[in-house]
């Protein structure tokens, strides 16, 4: 009897073994049979096109808020916080903008020095503190005085920014 089951165990295991072996052999068959449909097939090949994109170089761009594009001036409601508020006229040159109230104040001490009456003012809407070196009641005066004051400081880039205020009521 013993003999009987370790036969058929013997049995059972080689049929599990040769089932297992044809089926490998059913996976490979398609395998192969798809990779000669794929050979046999006229190769295509795809034409890449490549677009050439060349970059684009620009200059900064430089933002002027309230600017009146017809007289090259810009417009602020200004308050004036050191000097007289009755020197204050409609157009000033104006040198320097800061965000400190300090350094617009070194700024006007050093314009005293080199012989300037400037007055700071304060534009509430853009919180910034404008130093104005001189202060007129026309544009003409006003924009002389501005390129009269960038030619007197050729090399200081801080002045060679100076532009025109009008002042806003």
């Amino acid at each position: 009897m013993k003999k009987q089951v370790a036969l058929g165990l013997t049995a059972c295991v080689l049929l599990a073994f040769t089932s297992c072996k044809s089926s490998e052999s059913a996976y490979k068959k398609a395998y192969e049979k798809a990779k000669q449909q794929e050979l046999a097939e006229p190769q295509v090949t795809e034409t890449v096109q490549v677009e050439v994109v060349t970059p684009v170089v620009s200059a900064p761009v430089q933002v002027q808020k309230a600017t009146d594009a017809a007289h090259g001036v810009r417009q602020e409601k200004v308050t004036v916080v050191s000097g007289s508020n009755d020197s204050l006229k409609d157009y000033s040159v104006i040198c320097g903008s800061f965000g400190l109230k300090a350094n617009a104040e070194g700024l006007r001490d050093f314009l005293a020095g080199e012989g300037y009456a400037p007055i700071i003012v304060f534009n509430p809407d853009a919180a910034m503190y404008r130093v104005a070196v001189s202060t007129f009641s026309d544009r003409a005066s006003a924009a002389q005085a501005r390129d009269a004051f960038k030619a007197k400081y050729p090399n200081r880039n801080d002045f060679q920014g100076s532009w025109l205020l009008y002042r806003v009521y």
